[in-house]
């Protein structure tokens, strides 16, 4: 086990003092960076660089070289579990990823495969390893994967959605039939984030992309519930450390104390929650990471300065705070606003 020279994201996970806040960025390496646009067009396609290990190492670790970070998050997709499923994933230019088959009834569900996550999507577990090795304890590495809720969306729909129309009149009329399919996928995330984990991912998160677009019953009944079982059946403990799990519900911030109860040891917030006022809601049980807004990255740099300083302030002093956007980088950002931004998270938390 090679230990690990900077251990600022797993101390202050577990509320452990730091010397600085740590910080990553939820979509860190893609396609705001120059270099990832490269090595994309060389792969050919973006699930073929996925599906290479060397490529998806490489472009997990390019925000490392221009970044001071303190995490770096494997490079893939939340949806490789639906495309091994054969449900035909694609990526339509300006519409995002499409489904060319949808799950809608029980004999959809039904007829999904049972994943074996090592055997399925051994490339995940190929990329995580030689991260890995690469990364040779400079920081931990992040693995993770959909929520259960979050992929039903796209398998029901067949890809994006604004208003999520189908799986709602699926949750309404054949509640069964979903809650059948999302007791079939959490236990593909489970046996997924377990395969990471013992792959060398040494932190792993839970992207519930969707969960706030559900009423508070509905979240607790469709999303959080699996959520839970997931965290319940997965490897707390690996090459002698503590694995925290990291749960982030878009627009979730309403039901922080109920998430804080689902086994997550961290929650992130999005940029729409007060992290202040989200702190005294959950104490001590989660640390909490988060939440400026991606688009603050498109401001002059004293304006980025000032919105870091305000949500480390917001915060206040101690542990059990990790920096990072309230969602992911946007794709027209100026790399060196990252920078700005990383810089000022460990010089204001430092003093």
């Amino acid at each position: 086990m090679t230990p690990l020279q900077n251990d600022r994201l797993l101390r202050a996970i577990a509320g452990e003092p730091v010397d600085a806040t740590p910080v990553w960025m939820m979509r860190q390496a893609g396609r705001y960076l120059p270099e990832y646009r490269r090595v994309r067009e060389q792969a050919g396609s973006f699930m073929a660089l996925c599906q290479d290990d060397s490529l998806a190492c490489e472009v997990t670790l390019q925000p490392l070289e221009r970044f001071d970070l303190d995490a770096a998050i494997l490079f893939s997709d939340i949806l490789t579990i639906p495309d091994a499923m054969d449900l035909g994933l694609h990526f339509v230019t300006g519409e995002g990823p499409r489904f060319r088959k949808t799950v809608t009834t029980a004999e959809d569900v039904a007829a999904l495969p049972e994943l074996d996550a090592e055997r399925d999507l051994g490339y995940v577990m190929n990329a995580v390893s030689t991260i890995r090795r690469e990364l040779n304890g400079r920081v931990p590495l992040i693995g993770f994967a959909g929520s259960p809720w979050t992929l039903a969306t796209y398998m029901v729909e067949g890809g994006s959605s604004k208003d999520f129309r189908g799986i709602k009149r699926l949750m309404m009329e054949s509640p069964e039939v979903l809650h059948g399919l999302l007791g079939k996928l959490a236990d593909a995330v489970t046996d997924y984030l377990n395969a990471q984990i013992r792959a060398g991912a040494q932190v792993v998160q839970i992207f519930d992309t969707w969960g706030g677009a559900l009423s508070p019953q509905a979240y607790r009944a469709f999303s959080l519930d699996y959520m839970q079982r997931i965290i319940d059946g997965l490897i707390r403990e690996n090459d002698g450390r503590q694995v925290p799990v990291i749960v982030f519900t878009k627009n979730g911030g309403q039901w922080l104390e109920t998430m804080a109860g689902c086994g997550a040891d961290c929650l992130g917030l999005d940029w729409t929650t007060h992290i202040g006022e989200a702190r005294q809601r959950v104490g001590d049980r989660v640390a909490l990471q988060g939440n400026l807004d991606p688009s603050t990255l498109y401001a002059p740099d004293d304006v980025i300065r000032s919105e870091v300083e305000r949500i480390l302030g917001e915060y206040g002093t101690g542990s059990g705070h990790v920096f990072n956007l309230g969602h992911g980088v946007h794709l027209d950002v100026d790399p060196d606003k990252a920078k700005v931004m990383v810089d000022a998270v460990h010089e204001f938390s430092a003093r």
